[in-house]
């Protein structure tokens, strides 16, 4: 009743590995068939983009920074 414990434990490996890579590739299988199917019936809606002009926006980032510095002034006295 000997038994090689070291190709027990190989077998168990092999067996546990297999079973782990079988199950990723099956998962990723019904990602993407779901990928699929929520793609067919649920449709991405093209948004345009709103444009912002440039200066609107640089204004709005300098009455941040400086709104901030002055916050920061005022804490510390």
């Amino acid at each position: 009743m000997e038994t090689n414990l070291i190709a027990e434990a190989a077998k168990f490996m092999l067996l546990g590995m297999g079973i782990v890579f079988l199950f990723l590739i099956i998962m990723i299988l019904v990602l993407k068939v779901q990928a699929k199917i929520i793609g067919k019936y649920f449709p991405e809606k093209k948004v345009s983009p709103v444009k912002a002009t440039k200066a609107s926006d640089n204004t709005a980032k300098m009455a941040a920074i400086v709104a901030a510095v002055q916050h920061h002034k005022n804490l510390k006295g």
